[in-house]
């Protein structure tokens, strides 16, 4: 196929990237119907469980509102911790970062590979008080838009941090689910700036990439990108 054209005959400008829109979510919770009272019905139902349902128990909590620093960062660590107690497996599922997986079929598969290491070192199966089961849900992100849009990388240096917790939310944690390379949006929009002859934001989107968002709060989320996207830029004029 031929190349696009001007009409003066050489090769048309490719297309600029397209502006940032600043979106807000909300997370769902829906009930499965499906409960664990021991470790190895917890292990039996994540084999089949829906995908949605483990990412929910590691991220939906983000978005609720804290008043304490929670020991762990995922539902299955505080309630092999709280219902079983179980403090040994509760540290080893309290250390899996799901943000070191590429898809959340990897990271049920460690679920479940550390979940039989425990079983296999125990000769018997704590079972939690009825009361206690863990409750398996899933979950249903609702998007709005802001009608905020950025048409130049430098605007993020103001944008970021006026970012409610919810568009942290969908920019940086569920954005993994829906881009190339399980990226963030910001450095998924960042790369579009790349030309063959170069690539004018690498060094900032190295930077950003060393951004976890598990183990931290989404304010202090914001704040670090805050912090390097004014570093990268230089802070706003007062």
């Amino acid at each position: 196929m031929d190349d696009q054209r001007t009409e003066e005959g050489s090769p048309a400008e490719p297309a600029a990237n397209p502006p940032f829109q600043i979106k807000d979510c909300a997370l769902i919770a829906v009930a499965t119907g499906r409960r664990a009272q021991n470790l190895r019905e917890l292990r039996d139902i994540l084999q089949s469980i829906l995908s949605n349902s483990i990412y929910y128990h590691f991220w939906g909590s983000r978005l609720q509102p804290r008043f304490d620093n929670p020991e762990y960062q995922n539902d299955f660590a505080t309630w092999t911790n709280q219902a079983l107690h179980d403090g040994k497996m509760a540290e080893r599922l309290g250390v899996i970062d799901p943000t070191d997986f590429g898809s959340l079929e990897e990271l049920r598969q460690e679920l479940i590979d550390v979940i039989e290491e425990r079983l296999d070192e125990e000769e018997h199966v704590t079972w939690a008080k009825t009361d206690m089961q863990f409750n398996f849900l899933t979950s249903q992100i609702v998007v709005f838009d802001t009608h905020r849009v950025i048409h130049e990388p430098a605007e993020l240096r103001t944008a970021v941090p006026m970012m409610s917790g919810g568009s942290i939310f969908y920019h940086v944690i569920d954005a993994r689910r829906r881009t190339m390379g399980s990226v963030d949006d910001i450095r998924s929009w960042l790369a579009g700036f790349a030309t063959e002859e170069e690539d004018p934001y690498a060094d900032l989107r190295e930077q950003l990439a060393g951004v976890d968002p598990f183990f931290s709060p989404l304010p202090e989320v914001r704040d670090e990108l805050t912090r390097l996207l004014q570093g990268y830029f230089g802070a706003p004029e007062a």
